[in-house]
């Protein structure tokens, strides 16, 4: 009996040394429990907070079309055969309608947002000519162009007006002139939006434009000579 006694209490000894209770209460084991899986150990292979919002992010979007299927007559096909439709008919409405024009835009237009003369603009120019900037010297020269045409009540005064625009108006005021400004304003496009590099006799063609512009006299309407008769 006595020895027996020793075994069990030799026993009970090297399960205390060991730390391992023979029976733990539910409460302290969930808490510990809890704390070991705190351990960094045990999340090395978590996802990150951006894979955990993807995830929840395409959670969202399989719901989205399975609420969509469900509604859809014949389920997930139904929903493809409505977008399949939905598509021609954007197609469709797209090829009717043509492709959309691009609208002058301020990127397009002559001028900058600050207003100058036509003199200012010539100052401008011969400054950069002088400088050897021809591209810059072609811009101003054109500018001055367009500039002197408002000045003498042959265009209207227009913000957003392009190179072209001007042209083509100042060709009806001016028929004898019409090529030479056509041939200025696709100059200025060019060096302005196409790249190209102006040399000194493109800006003395558009000097010169510039020049002979100032003697030409407007072609009147029948009824602005009406008036005048």
């Amino acid at each position: 009996m006595t020895a027996s006694g020793g075994v069990t209490t030799a026993w009970s000894r090297i399960r205390a040394n060991d730390d391992v209770p023979v029976d733990i209460p539910r409460v302290p084991a969930r808490e510990a429990a809890e704390r070991e899986l705190t351990k960094p150990m045990y999340h090395e292979n978590d996802p990150n907070l951006l894979e955990r919002a993807l995830d929840r992010f395409w959670e969202w979007v399989g719901g989205l079309l399975d609420v969509a299927a469900g509604a859809a007559p014949g389920g997930v096909v139904g929903l493809v055969v409505i977008a399949l439709v939905a598509a021609a008919l954007i197609a469709a409405l797209l090829w009717r309608l043509g492709t959309p024009r691009r609208t002058p835009s301020t990127a397009d237009s002559l001028f900058d947002d600050v207003p100058r003369s036509a003199s200012e603009h010539r100052a401008a120019a011969e400054a950069h000519a002088a400088a050897g900037r021809w591209n810059q010297a072609v811009q101003e020269r054109m500018r001055a162009v367009v500039r002197a045409l408002e000045e003498r009540a042959l265009l209207d005064p227009r913000p957003g007006r392009t190179a072209d625009e001007a042209a083509a108006e100042g060709g009806r005021s001016l028929p004898g002139h019409a090529d030479g400004l056509r041939s200025a304003a696709r100059e200025f496009d060019e060096v302005t939006y196409g790249g190209r590099t102006a040399d000194q006799q493109a800006y003395l063609r558009l000097r010169d434009l510039d020049l002979r512009l100032e003697r030409a006299k407007p072609q009147l309407t029948g009824a602005a000579q009406g008036a005048a008769e």
